[in-house]
């Protein structure tokens, strides 16, 4: 199994980069390959030119890259902090750039405009990793949560991935070393389970 798994936080060291490390080395327990992007190491350039928005234009190499990539994935994940309910701007600009119409999605024959998409990848299951702040229930009921319907319902379901599943780890800036060793094996578990041999 070929499994993407991208990653969007801007300190090396951050908690964000043990998940990742912690999502690799289960997958690749596993048996899975791995697709790995740090998006803030590679320098990803968020901004989608013009030029590139109509469905046969002419894609930089490393843009055709991570199309090509995702585009082959058997799963997906995605680990990143919430930063006022949304990813950071490195990661919408991976989502507007990478997951774009004839890779990851179409219309469907004779759409007027409604815009009822067909799904175009492989993936079957898309796992997010996020880290908050906030505590759970008080982004649950002042926020909404609004990366929970982000990513099930307006990127992931849009594109045809039928199972997405999203764990939320809070309040990071006052979390005990035991609690990080927790969710840290509760990722692995996670992976394993999401992902098996």
């Amino acid at each position: 199994m070929i499994v993407s798994v991208i990653l969007a936080h801007p300190r090396p060291g951050s908690f964000n980069h043990g998940i990742a490390e912690t999502v690799v080395t289960a997958l690749t327990v596993c048996g899975h390959t791995v697709r790995f992007h740090d998006l803030y190491q590679e320098h990803f350039d968020p901004i989608l030119p013009y030029e590139e928005i109509p469905r046969d234009a002419a894609l930089p190499p490393d843009i055709a890259r991570h199309c090509a990539e995702i585009a082959a994935a058997d799963g997906i994940v995605i680990i990143h902090p919430d930063w006022w309910g949304q990813p950071p701007a490195i990661l919408k600009g991976w989502v507007d750039r990478v997951l774009r119409p004839q890779v990851a999605y179409r219309f469907l024959e004779g759409d007027a405009g409604e815009g009822i998409p067909l799904g175009l990848l492989k993936a079957k299951t898309a796992l997010v990793f996020n880290t908050s702040n906030t505590p759970a229930q008080r982004e649950k009921e002042i926020f909404g949560d609004p990366l929970e319907r982000l990513w099930k319902d307006c990127i992931f379901s849009f594109c045809g991935v039928p199972v997405v599943d999203r764990r939320v780890f809070s309040v990071i800036v006052t979390s005990t070393p035991e609690e990080r060793k927790d969710w840290m094996d509760e990722v692995s578990m996670l992976v394993k389970r999401s992902f098996p041999p």
